[in-house]
């Protein structure tokens, strides 16, 4: 009798880990996006991958990348993706499609807008509330305390673009031990790199300095990523998680992504992450797995602004739900009307095109010619996305049902290389994706 409890005691076990398993967000969506095929859409395939293959090579050969990958999906089906070259310039390494990369400031739209939409959609944020209820010490800044979500996400609210931390711990001799030491001690547990840990209380230095940073009284477009910096603790603040765990909880884990996460060192060693720059003055190193950016650093490498790394497989499964509106294979991830909202240009009237995070084509790019319209021109005005500074760039069109993923490592061996801007790789390699399939049947 005990042999047959024993035997319904593993299957009604085996049940429940099979409902859970189906439960709708679980990581029961297959990884990936489905497969989809040139020929089935009438598309010459072998024109196709000459006239990529032909810009790629273009910007390898001017140094403008070392290496690079392109991944596009047409209606919810992946129908390219190639990886190019090497990860650096002696060819010591191919690229392969697996490859993880540091995504710069796609971190903003990758990690901090879905942590917002997901709030905004729960009603835990507002947009048109002052910021200041929910980041208290902008109440005692008589410039911030009446500035919107709306207005800082939409780069409207007059914010400083930048504040460089890295002088703060750095002097003429070099790096100041009241700051950076060399090894972990109660006291300096923020790992920036190896053999570069940062105080812990350095932080909040940060957030002072950003609270007393100046606002511009005028309020037009004005490109900032300081209020990027403070999200992960407003998300912790209000949600009693960590961001990044906030993250792999509610967006990451539900959609499958198993490789977009932060400081890829720690959580995945085993993962091939090309590297970024040759850094003499903070690192002193090959910059591989641990984030380019240096205000991300001194955070110990998660923020809303940089940090985070993936494939170009997990951002196409990410920018395909964005381009459904927060919805992927059946499955609700984000409201969405918020998504939506998100994705309009806020401030039009402003001489502004961005969403609220999410950038937008130029007001009158489709009549604009290839070498001045960003992106490609033949992307619908409904259509975001972001670039990074390390050489990446994603993109949904919801109305085409396009999406286009560049990842390179353009700042390999320096971020002097700006050869990717000047050719104007990216929005060319896009729209020849927009010329094959969008005058398809």
């Amino acid at each position: 009798m005990r042999k047959y409890s024993y035997i319904l005691l593993f299957v009604l076990i085996g049940m429940a880990g099979m409902a859970h398993s189906q439960v709708p967000g679980s990581k029961s969506i297959p990884p990936g996006l489905p497969e989809g095929s040139l020929a089935s859409l009438g598309v010459d395939s072998a024109a196709l991958h000459h006239r990529v293959d032909s810009l790629v090579h273009l910007g390898i050969e001017s140094e403008a990348f070392p290496g690079a990958q392109v991944l596009v999906a047409f209606q919810g089906k992946r129908i390219f993706h190639k990886a190019y070259g090497f990860h650096t310039y002696d060819s010591l390494w191919p690229t392969r499609e697996s490859d993880v990369y540091d995504l710069a400031s796609v971190t903003k739209i990758a990690a901090a807008l879905p942590a917002l939409m997901k709030l905004t959609g729960e009603g835990q944020l507002d947009l048109d509330a002052p910021f200041s209820d929910y980041w208290r010490p902008w109440k005692r800044r008589r410039d911030k305390r009446n500035l919107t979500l709306r207005e800082i996400l939409a780069h409207q609210a007059g914010l400083e673009p930048y504040i460089v931390f890295l002088s703060d711990v750095r002097s003429r001799q070099g790096l100041r031990r009241r700051f950076v030491r060399e090894s972990p001690s109660a006291g300096f547990r923020r790992e920036a790199y190896p053999n570069r840990y940062v105080r812990n209380r350095f932080v909040r230095k940060m957030y002072r300095k950003i609270n007393r940073s100046q606002v511009s009284r005028e309020k037009t477009y004005r490109y900032s990523g300081l209020a990027f910096l403070l999200f992960p603790q407003l998300v912790e603040d209000l949600t009693g998680e960590p961001f990044d765990a906030y993250l792999r909880k509610h967006i990451y884990d539900p959609l499958g992504l198993d490789h977009l996460g932060f400081l890829p060192a720690r959580r995945q060693p085993g993962s091939v992450v090309v590297p970024t720059e040759a850094d003499s003055i903070f690192r002193n190193d090959l910059t591989r797995g641990w984030v380019h950016d240096e205000n991300a650093a001194l955070m110990g490498g998660v923020s809303g602004n940089a940090g985070l790394f993936g494939t170009a497989a997990d951002l196409a499964v990410l920018m395909e739900c964005y381009s459904n509106y927060g919805k992927y294979r059946g499955v609700r991830i984000l409201d969405s009307a918020t998504v939506r909202e998100f994705a309009r240009v806020q401030f039009p009237d402003n001489d502004n095109r961005r969403g609220l995070g999410f950038d937008k084509p130029l007001p009158d790019n489709a009549s604009l010619p290839l070498q001045e319209a960003y992106p490609a021109p033949l992307a619908s005005p409904r259509s975001f996305g972001h670039s990074g500074f390390t050489g990446t760039f994603v993109w949904a069109d919801p109305e085409n049902q396009l999406v286009f993923i560049f990842l390179s490592n353009r700042v390999y061996p320096s971020r002097e290389h700006r050869q990717l801007y000047e050719l104007g790789l990216r929005k060319r390699l896009q729209q020849v994706f927009y010329e094959a399939l969008i005058s398809t049947p």
